[in-house]
């Protein structure tokens, strides 16, 4: 049995460890109301930019960007993986990335390859472990995400695309149900569909705008409702740089969502460490007490014995 010392030292231990918990919590709280925020505030601008996309898909323009061809058959794939830089976010990332290599698996079944480019460390981390072709990544996104920053990575994969060296283009990352739910989801980005996602449709997530933009649900593919542009200087230039542009807002929008996945996340798992270290609190100040209350009443009764001897 441990000695009185030894558990008041690990009580003094665990009581430092619940005000770190509880700290954590409660900056987790804060940034997460932040960060939600800023995901709901992007959604405005993606559903206008969504808008045109629906209509130059229909659209009869004598150029047709790569991005809106489908190709048969997939030899190859790009997979976006956005995870946090940090942990102690309980099962977010595991779930994200337990994701990703199922899918792998599945493609690499099929003969099909799989380019990677990883956002936040701990899916760089993880996927250079299990040996993934990694092209790109992003390091120290932090609290806020700036597309200067995710821009060069998402160019990669582009130009792969554009060079016949990937067939698709993925993307694998969490979306925010409510504060104490988030799913990881695999979602197509690029070339676009025009068929409802069945990631999107099994969800119903009202939040996950981006998810919804990546593909047109359900939409009958007629002229009645839609109509063409009038290009200047161009076709060809307006349409590389709008579609370039609404995928660049996609995959902001996917990192911000997730960040906010990850402060709702880092908040649950630290008020559940706060509230098991103030379960092993009271169970070890109990266990003092019997040890002391023992060692007391073992005092009494060799100083009774002693009394009675002389």
């Amino acid at each position: 049995m441990a000695s009185g010392r030894e558990i008041r030292t690990k009580i003094n231990s665990v009581k430092s460890t619940q005000k770190i918990t509880k700290a954590m919590e409660m900056v987790a709280a804060s940034k997460m109301r932040r960060a939600q925020q800023r995901m709901l505030a992007g959604i405005p601008y993606w559903k206008r930019v969504r808008a045109v996309l629906r209509h130059l898909h229909y659209a009869s323009t004598e150029y047709r960007h790569e991005f809106l061809v489908q190709r048969d058959p997939v030899k190859a794939v790009g997979l976006i993986v956005i995870t946090s830089d940090k942990g102690l976010c309980g099962g977010l990332n595991i779930n994200v990335l337990r994701t990703v290599v199922k899918r792998m698996k599945q493609w690499r079944d099929q003969g099909v390859e799989v380019e990677v480019c990883a956002i936040g460390n701990k899916g760089i981390g993880f996927l250079q472990r299990v040996g993934a072709n990694i092209v790109s990544y992003v390091r120290g996104i932090g609290d806020s995400p700036h597309l200067e920053k995710l821009t060069p990575a998402l160019t990669v994969l582009f130009r792969d695309y554009l060079d016949g060296k990937i067939d698709q283009i993925y993307i694998c990352t969490s979306v925010f149900i409510n504060t104490m739910t988030q799913k990881p989801v695999v979602a197509q980005m690029v070339p676009i569909k025009d068929t409802a996602d069945e990631v999107a449709t099994q969800l119903g997530i009202p939040t996950a705008e981006w998810l919804k933009g990546v593909v047109f649900e359900g939409e009958e593919r007629t002229q009645e409702g839609h109509w063409d542009y009038l290009y200047e200087p161009s076709a060809q230039v307006i349409v590389d740089r709008l579609l370039r542009r609404a995928f660049e807002s996609v995959l902001y929008q996917a990192v911000a969502e997730h960040i906010a996945c990850e402060m709702s996340a880092r908040m649950v798992a630290m008020k559940a460490a706060s509230e098991n270290a103030q379960e092993l609190i009271e169970e070890l100040t109990l266990l003092y007490n019997k040890n002391r209350q023992a060692a007391i009443t073992q005092e009494l009764a060799e100083i009774s014995a002693g009394a009675a001897a002389v």
